[in-house]
């Protein structure tokens, strides 16, 4: 598999790739059950916890300001994908539209197909951060997680939830499916922070 669809990180790109990981060729798509399929006709996205309780339909949502994106992508399975470029709506503006109680220290990422995944209310908020409704000019795949998913470039690519619908806001952390199936509560790629020991 080495060289055809993955290769050793070299040059300039040595250190902008995390430890233990290869540079792929293509965009891998890997999936854990089957992929949803879901219509922007009927998606909804919910907020609730410890937060204002808000849902915003696709129109809601796209009333929001986009941007453009060039991030690098790191999966805990060892690839990693340099300069992706996504459209999106940054995580920063998003909290603008939805009212959030002070003792929210955790995120919990609900997406359709029962996936879900935390994330602390700091790693959440950083400025890069944005939710992909393109992924390089193109609307975004139900492949890779359309119609939007969550883009969040400095952890490791499963706390970027695929076909993201809700957002539920804690006061203490609770852990998502992988979490709980063993893999770390943070997961950032410089750290190796892959599984939990």
């Amino acid at each position: 598999m080495l060289g055809k669809f993955f290769q050793k990180p070299t040059g300039e790109n040595v250190n902008r790739v995390p430890p233990g990981q290869h540079l792929a060729s293509g965009f891998p798509v890997l999936t854990y059950g089957e992929t949803p399929q879901v219509n922007t006709d009927i998606w909804e996205f919910r907020v609730w916890g410890t937060a204002v309780p808000k849902v915003f339909t696709w129109e809601d949502f796209m009333t929001l300001p986009q941007s453009e994106f060039t991030a690098d992508f790191h999966c805990v399975t060892r690839w990693s994908k340099l300069d992706v470029k996504w459209t999106g709506i940054k995580v920063t503006d998003f909290m603008k539209a939805i009212e959030v109680e002070p003792l929210a220290k955790h995120v919990m990422e609900h997406c359709y197909g029962g996936y879900t995944t935390n994330i602390s209310i700091d790693d959440f908020l950083r400025e890069e951060n944005f939710f992909a409704l393109k992924l390089f000019g193109e609307p975004l795949s139900a492949e890779h997680g359309g119609p939007m998913r969550l883009v969040v470039p400095h952890l490791y690519a499963w706390k970027s939830a695929k076909w993201i619908n809700g957002l539920e806001f804690l006061a203490s952390e609770e852990l998502g499916f992988w979490e709980r199936n063993g893999y770390h509560r943070r997961g950032e790629p410089w750290a190796e922070e892959r599984y939990s020991y």
